[in-house]
């Protein structure tokens, strides 16, 4: 009786009654299958509650039964188990969950509107796509428009019907060869979540759904993504990271997300998005190229003109489709909060996803392959995974991790990041959940109110004035060359006596002071960089991507900062606090570059290190490297100023010669 009420209990997540009865079954059975039952039962309801010690004892027992099929899945909850014994997930206060799920949840706003986004950026990439294909029917010289314009149409629609059907497949084909994915059931999801089971089986029938393909990646990583282009034929996969990293109830979130981006037709529509996208890009190289040879000027010039279209059309697809990329993440969250009745274990889920992508790449020499080869798919930007993995490593307090959070909500370059990424910030998605769990009744893990209020004293002047200039210095030599220009023809102007040179001296001076002036104020002085650590560097509201800070970091060099790039130069360096990207410049440029990573990084790999840089926040925070050095003597020098200085100063020179010293 107390087996099948565990059991029962364990299928409803009601972890306290789970525990009660099931540790009750195992003091008095004596029925040997029962009591496996009670204690794989007590492996999966400990750490739901904080007892990780008890789960892991009892998963060592159940290592040593003589039961092969017993002691395979202990082998294989096992190393789990340790991995979030020791994270700080077990510092973590969970707030609860909803008494039942489904309730409607209002958006307020956040998100846009899906149907929206999809229908116009499918309208829109069509219509580039047909507009092309017409182009090129008319362009080989149809005698007949109306035989042209349904040749196009039909050249359009056949080619998209084809990808839309095809590329799951061939999806298919690269996941086995590039991440060995295998598929597999139910029961295979159900020794690592029941809870996920239970969610799948509950959706799929309320909105009459098959079961997606399930497939799982033997990588620690953790990520969850969905493709395909039918509903009843979607592939929902995920990593082994994600049962490493994520408790029961955040696994489950997991999926509820993926589903809803099954059940809202998102997934099809961004196959059919990106394919479109593709085609524009495949119509520019092609045009481009057509457009170099040949004898006939007129055509010549078609195909050119034929290029640039595709090339326009391209890069507004591209934005079209980022933008209905980070829409459908916000409506797939609200899908999962209003289906499991938990936001706030999908956004611990988004957290700990982010920690587990920077502890995997602490662990690993060489960035995952997996992470950068499925960012666009993936339920999170790995590019993001830093500020918050960071955070969260080290920080029991779930108030010091929403401080990460405050670039994301209010400094004006987190929203222009954001136009070029294919998920929103991760703070502006924590707060839509934050909302979620309000509606609902629920304490609030995350209190992003009080984020908001600390936001709101934030010096505004001075976040929307650094923006501006920083905008302004982004363009600082153009806007040089062009203010000097207009002083050139002014004096011309008013005195054309010896002033042949300064139409082209002024512009010169001007670009040149420009390209100074930007270098100056992107790298400051670091005489004084202030020795910190990773974390505090994060948690500036008001850093930038262009101003550098001069910053002192002290820890080890942990392995190269690009994925899959055996002589890469940019290197990861890990403190007690996180992780940070360096960046390297050599003085002889990429040449110099590739002879550093060829010959230097790998003997760098593993030591202590004091770096000095400039810090920069972007989505992807990272340090422009000053130097390096090692108690043992190790001195490494990058140059990142070296060839703005170099060509600044000719430019000025040469413009100082031609104003000065020819006239």
């Amino acid at each position: 009786m107390s087996l099948q009420a565990g059991l029962e209990a364990l299928k409803q997540g009601q972890y306290q009654q789970v525990v009660q009865y099931l540790e009750q079954c195992c003091r008095h059975s004596s029925d040997t299958h029962e009591l496996v039952q009670a204690q794989m039962g007590l492996v999966k309801a400990y750490p739901q509650i904080g007892e990780y010690q008890k789960a892991i004892a009892i998963c060592q027992q159940l290592m040593t039964h003589p039961q092969d099929q017993v002691r395979a899945w202990a082998e294989q909850v096992y190393p789990s188990l340790q991995s979030q014994e020791n994270s700080p997930a077990s510092a973590f206060t969970k707030a609860g969950r909803a008494a039942t799920v489904g309730v409607k949840l209002a958006m307020g706003g956040m998100g846009g509107n899906l149907v929206l986004a999809s229908g116009v950026t499918i309208t829109l990439l069509f219509g580039m796509v047909f507009v092309l294909s017409l182009a090129i029917v008319l362009i080989i010289g149809s005698d007949n428009p109306t035989q042209g314009l349904v040749s196009a149409i039909a050249l359009t629609l056949l080619f998209n019907i084809l990808m839309f059907f095809l590329s799951p497949f061939l999806m298919d084909i690269t996941q086995r060869w590039l991440y060995r994915t295998r598929w597999v059931d139910l029961n295979d999801i159900e020794m690592h979540s029941p809870e996920t089971v239970r969610v799948l089986r509950r959706v799929c029938q309320q909105k009459n759904l098959k079961i997606p393909k399930l497939g799982i990646i033997d990588d620690q990583n953790p990520t969850a993504f969905t493709y395909g282009s039918l509903p009843n034929s979607a592939r929902l996969v995920v990593s082994e990271g994600l049962f490493k990293y994520l408790d029961d109830d955040e696994i489950a979130t997991v999926y509820a997300h993926e589903l809803g981006h099954i059940v809202h037709w998102d997934f099809a529509v961004m196959t059919i998005a990106a394919s479109l996208v593709q085609i524009c890009y495949l119509i520019y190289i092609t045009f481009r190229n057509l457009g170099r040879g040949g004898s006939n000027n007129k055509i010549k010039d078609a195909m050119q003109g034929a290029a640039l279209a595709a090339y326009v059309f391209y890069l507004v697809g591209t934005y079209l489709v980022l933008y209905l990329s980070r829409t459908r993440e916000y409506f797939a969250d609200h899908f999962a909060a209003e289906t499991t009745g938990n936001p706030n274990a999908l956004s611990r889920a988004l957290v700990k996803i982010a920690y587990g992508i920077v502890e995997e790449g602490a662990r690993n020499p060489e960035p995952s392959r997996l992470i950068q080869g499925t960012r666009s798919l993936g339920i999170y930007d790995p590019k993001a995974a830093s500020s918050t993995g960071t955070a969260y490593r080290i920080a029991s307090d779930q108030q010091k991790i929403g401080r990460v959070f405050l670039w994301d909500m209010f400094n004006p370059w987190g929203w222009w990041m954001e136009l070029n990424s294919t998920h929103p910030l991760t703070g502006k998605r924590v707060r839509a959940l934050s909302t979620y769990a309000e509606q609902l009744g629920l304490e609030i893990e995350f209190d992003m109110g009080r984020i908001i209020g600390e936001g709101k004293r934030l010096d505004k002047k001075k976040l929307y004035g650094d923006f501006l200039l920083d905008i302004a210095l982004f363009r600082a030599e153009t806007i040089g060359f062009f203010v000097a220009l207009i002083l050139a023809f002014f004096f011309i102007s008013t005195n054309p006596t010896g002033a042949t040179f300064m139409i082209i001296g002024l512009p010169l001076l001007g670009c040149g002071i420009g390209i100074l002036v930007k270098t100056l104020v992107m790298y400051p002085s670091f005489a004084n960089a202030e020795a910190t650590d990773i974390l505090t560097l994060m948690s500036n509201p008001y850093a930038s991507p262009l101003r550098g800070k001069p910053a002192q970091i002290t820890g080890e060099l942990i392995g190269r900062g690009d994925a899959g790039y055996q002589f890469g130069s940019d290197m990861k360096i890990q403190d007690r606090s996180g992780l940070l990207y360096l960046h390297y410049a050599s003085r002889f440029g990429p040449i110099g570059n590739f002879l550093f990573g060829m010959k230097r990084v790998e003997s760098l790999i593993g030591q202590q290190v004091d770096a000095i840089g400039w810090f920069r926040r972007g989505i992807a925070p990272w340090m422009d490297l000053v130097s390096l050095t090692s108690p043992s003597g190790t001195r490494v020098n990058s140059y990142h100023r070296f060839w703005s200085f170099v060509f600044g100063g000719l430019l000025v020179c040469a413009g100082l010669y031609l104003n000065f010293v020819i006239r």
